[in-house]
């Protein structure tokens, strides 16, 4: 089964996207899960995972309303405010419903990448990881330190590293994200999703040669079993549209994969990591 690990869907009037601005011509707009689908069809995946677009509790509940009425969505991940006295039973809650696959954490947000180190936040994502609770990364590259300081007090999470760790590909960034990323996935049970990587290129003048090296090294870095094939549909659109998305990645993948390794790239990691095997297979 072939799986989009990494989507995004959005009702612009439920007033929660504020990072989504009118200039932002290609996704100023409503993507609900019939938006997707023909996407879908075009390059024979099955499902995607749905991924949360806004830090709220309501754009969690809202994806889960989504994800009631479509057959296409494998599972969700949602937010959880980690911050807040009852995050426990926000997460609760969330895990009662039979999709929702995990968390993220908007960790690009953060002013400061240490604050990720914070007691409290340490804490909640310990909770996480003893509850074996799969949860996305969200960082920029500059925020890796801090984040190879967290895997270090939080050695049982269950993470995945969204979009590469958003290296600067426009600059050909390489140094210090190269080992850096080698040390993240020292940790065995840190995943990386090859994905967000045309916005992180220039948006009108990326080659798919650039994306090569970036795909090949993490591939190296994390082996075929723990990376994930993600198209970040339909943020891509302000670089690439769906099809050329999936066209980049299969032209940057190493040519020595078997078809068992590029199975599991595209699909079967998903399903492990999130724990979706038994409901979706």
């Amino acid at each position: 089964m072939r799986i989009d690990s990494h989507q995004h869907f959005w009702r612009l009037d439920r007033g929660d996207y504020d990072w989504i601005t009118p200039e932002m011509t290609a996704i100023y707009r409503d993507f609900l899960p019939q938006d997707l689908e023909a996407h879908l069809d075009a390059n024979g995946i099955d499902k995607s995972i749905v991924v949360q677009a806004a830090p709220t509790l309501g754009d969690t509940e809202f994806m889960l309303g989504l994800a009631d009425r479509s057959d296409r969505i494998a599972g969700v991940v949602g937010w959880i405010d980690l911050a807040g006295a009852d995050y426990r039973q926000q997460l609760e809650t969330f895990r009662s419903h039979p999709k929702f696959a995990g968390f993220r954490v908007m960790i690009q947000e953060l002013e400061r990448a240490e604050d990720v180190l914070e007691p409290a936040f340490v804490e909640a994502l310990r909770y996480a990881a003893a509850e074996d609770v799969p949860v996305d990364l969200l960082l920029r590259s500059g925020q890796l330190p801090a984040v190879l300081q967290l895997l270090e007090q939080v050695p049982g999470l269950r993470g995945v590293i969204d979009h590469l760790a958003k290296p600067e590909i426009a600059s050909g960034q390489w140094d210090p994200w190269s080992p850096q990323m080698v040390q993240a996935a020292s940790h065995k049970n840190i995943y990386c999703k090859l994905s967000g990587m045309v916005t992180e290129a220039d948006a009108r003048s990326w080659k798919p040669e650039q994306f090569v090296r970036y795909v090949r090294h993490i591939v190296q870095a994390f082996g075929p079993d723990r990376v994930m094939f993600g198209s970040d549909w339909p943020v891509c659109l302000l670089a690439a549209s769906y099809d050329q998305v999936v066209d980049v990645f299969a032209q940057a993948l190493p040519e020595e994969l078997s078809e068992a390794d590029k199975a599991n790239i595209y699909g079967g990691n998903a399903l492990r990591f999130y724990k979706l095997e038994s409901s979706v297979l």
